[in-house]
Order: structure tokens, then C-alpha cells, then sequence
């Protein structure tokens, strides 16, 4: 099993700055498929990024070029560095781990839930 615990999460105005945490115990691996999805109110659930390892990171367009993703892989934990935040970045983000077998993808995770572990999610608000 996977336990997977976010922190970081808050109240920011438009063009500030949030760094999310997210702490991985049980079976984890430095190889895993990691990432981010957010949801907003009323709206589908996001992937933001996805990454193997200490490899290339993937993004969403709406964040790319103001979010980068980072391990330590001592402490088992995944970094979201938002900057530039815009209102619509507002919505509860979640950390995930991704299933062996399963491709790290955002096009393919996109829409599933049943691809991996789960954390309970921390609220970003930008408020503009």
C-alpha cells in the first residue's frame, strides 16, 4: 500500500507563490510515475504534471512555464513549485502515484481515478 500526504496548500493573490509537498510512505519507488491533478468546483479534474523518477516532468499547458516539479528522494517527497498564480489556478490539488502497468501520461490518466494512489488534497485559492 501507498499513503500519500499533501501540505503547502493556502490563500495567495494573483502572482504570488505556493510550494506544495507531498509525502509518500509504504511501497514507493524513485522509478514510480508521480504527479499532480487538480479540481476546481464544478469542474473535471486536471492533471497538472506527471514524472518517473528523477526524469523529464510533464505539465499541463495552463501551467507550463510556471509550475516545476521536484523530489527528494531521502525524505520520499514531491515538490509543486506554483509561481506567476493566476485565479484560475484556485482549485484542490491532489498527489498521486501511479500503478506499475499504467503509462505516465496525463492525456491517458486524465478522466481516471482507478490509475494509482491517491492523496486526501490540499486547497490552492488565488485570489485576484
Amino acid at each position: 500500500q501507498v499513503q500519500l500526504a499533501e501540505s503547502g496548500g493556502g490563500s495567495v493573490q494573483a502572482g504570488g507563490s505556493l510550494r506544495l509537498s507531498c509525502r509518500a510512505s509504504g511501497h514507493t519507488y524513485r522509478s514510480d510515475c508521480m504527479g499532480w491533478f487538480r479540481q476546481a468546483p464544478g469542474k473535471e479534474r486536471e492533471g497538472v504534471v506527471v514524472s518517473i523518477g528523477d526524469g523529464i516532468a510533464t505539465f499541463a499547458g495552463s501551467v507550463r512555464g510556471r509550475f516545476t516539479l521536484s523530489r527528494d528522494n531521502a525524505k520520499r517527497t514531491l515538490y509543486l513549485q506554483m509561481n506567476s498564480l493566476k485565479p484560475e489556478d484556485t482549485a484542490m490539488y491532489y498527489c498521486v502515484q501511479v500503478r506499475v502497468g499504467w503509462p505516465c501520461m496525463l492525456t491517458t490518466l486524465e478522466g481516471r481515478a482507478d490509475f494509482g494512489y491517491w492523496g486526501q488534497g490540499t486547497q490552492v485559492t488565488v485570489s485576484s
